[in-house]
C-alpha cells in the first residue's frame, strides 16, 4: 500500500517519487484538507473500501498503515 500511496502522490503532486517515503508528511507536500478529501474518495474508488478517517494521519506511512488496516 506504501508504494501505491507514493505513486499516487508523485503523479497527482508531480514530485519524483524517489523523493517521497514513509516518514513524509502531507504538510511537507502542502497538502490541505480539501486535497486529502480528494486524495481520499480517489483511493476509496480504486480501492473499494471506505476510508473515513477516525484520527488525524500526518505521514504516507500513518495512511497506509489505515488504509491496509481498512482491507483486512
Amino acid at each position: 500500500m506504501l508504494e501505491k500511496l507514493i505513486q499516487y502522490l508523485s503523479t497527482e503532486l508531480d514530485v519524483p517519487a524517489e523523493e517521497l517515503g514513509r516518514d513524509t508528511t502531507f504538510e511537507s507536500l502542502h497538502l490541505d484538507s480539501l486535497d486529502t478529501v480528494e486524495m481520499l474518495m480517489d483511493l476509496e474508488s480504486e480501492l473499494g473500501v471506505d476510508l473515513e478517517l477516525e484520527e488525524k494521519v500526518s505521514t504516507i506511512g500513518e495512511l497506509a498503515d489505515f488504509i491496509e488496516s481498512k482491507l483486512d
